[in-house]
C-alpha cells in the first residue's frame, strides 16, 4: 500500500525559505515526486526534434483474413521501429500502448455498409528499471518479458494469427472491404504529454488505414 506523508519541520532556514507553508509544514516527499515525474514527461516530448528519422515508424508489410475452426482470424506483419524519443521514454518507465485495429464491412448500394466486425487488440509496452527487461501485455492478459528491445519489437510486427471473430460472423461465398491499422494510441500516454504529443512526429506512430478485399470462407 502507498501512502502520502507529510513531514513536519522545525528548522529556522525552512521557514526562511518557505514563510507562506503554514504551521511550518513541508511539502509532502510524494508531492515533489510526482511534479518531478510530469515535468521529466513533458520535457520529453518538448526537446524532441519537430520531425522523425528516416526508417523510424509503422508500415504494413501484408495482411489476410483466414478461416478456421476457431473463426475467423487476421495474420498481419508490420514494419516497426521506434524513434528515440519513444525508446528514452520507455526506457524511463513510461509505458506504450499500440493497438491494432481491424474492421470488415459488407457494402450494399441501398444503405450505409454493413459493418460485420469490428475488433481491436492492445500492446502494453513497458521496461522494468530492476531486472533491466522489457515486457509486453497483450489485451492485459498475455505477458512475455524480453532482455532485447529488438525481441520485444519482433512481437508487434508479427503479431500473429488473431481470432477477430466467430465463424458465423460473415456470410459465406460474401464480398466483404477490409481495413486494418495498427498504431501508438496517444490517448494512453500519461496525461503531462498527451497534448504536445498529439504536435510531435516522432509520437504519432500509425501504420494509416489499409484496405484490401476478402471473400467470406466456410469452416
Amino acid at each position: 500500500m502507498t501512502g502520502c506523508f507529510t513531514r513536519y519541520s522545525k528548522s529556522p532556514q525552512f521557514d526562511t525559505i518557505s514563510p507562506n507553508f503554514p504551521w511550518r509544514i513541508a511539502p509532502p516527499a510524494c508531492v515533489i515526486h510526482r511534479l518531478f515525474i510530469s515535468f521529466f514527461l513533458a520535457s520529453l516530448v518538448l526537446l524532441s526534434p519537430p520531425t522523425a528519422l528516416a526508417g523510424e515508424g509503422i508500415e504494413l508489410v501484408d495482411a489476410n483474413i483466414e478461416a478456421s475452426d476457431e473463426g475467423y482470424r487476421l495474420a498481419s506483419s508490420f514494419s516497426v521501429e521506434l524513434s528515440r524519443t519513444l525508446e528514452e521514454a520507455l526506457k524511463r518507465g513510461v509505458p506504450l500502448y499500440f493497438t491494432l485495429q481491424v474492421q470488415v464491412s459488407r457494402p450494399r448500394w441501398y444503405w450505409f455498409d454493413e459493418v460485420a466486425i469490428k475488433s481491436t487488440r492492445t500492446f502494453r509496452l513497458s521496461y522494468n528499471l530492476l531486472t533491466e527487461r522489457y515486457r509486453v501485455s497483450i489485451d492485459g492478459n498475455l505477458h512475455r518479458n524480453f532482455t532485447r528491445l529488438d525481441d520485444m519489437l519482433a512481437l508487434l510486427r508479427r503479431p500473429g494469427r488473431w481470432v477477430i471473430a466467430d465463424s458465423n460472423a460473415l456470410t459465406r461465398d460474401a464480398a466483404y472491404a477490409v481495413s486494418v491499422q495498427f498504431g501508438l494510441d496517444i490517448s494512453q500516454l500519461p496525461k503531462p504529454i498527451q497534448v504536445s504529443a498529439m504536435s510531435n512526429n516522432e509520437w504519432r506512430l500509425s501504420s494509416g488505414w489499409s484496405n484490401f478485399n476478402y471473400k467470406a470462407e466456410g469452416k
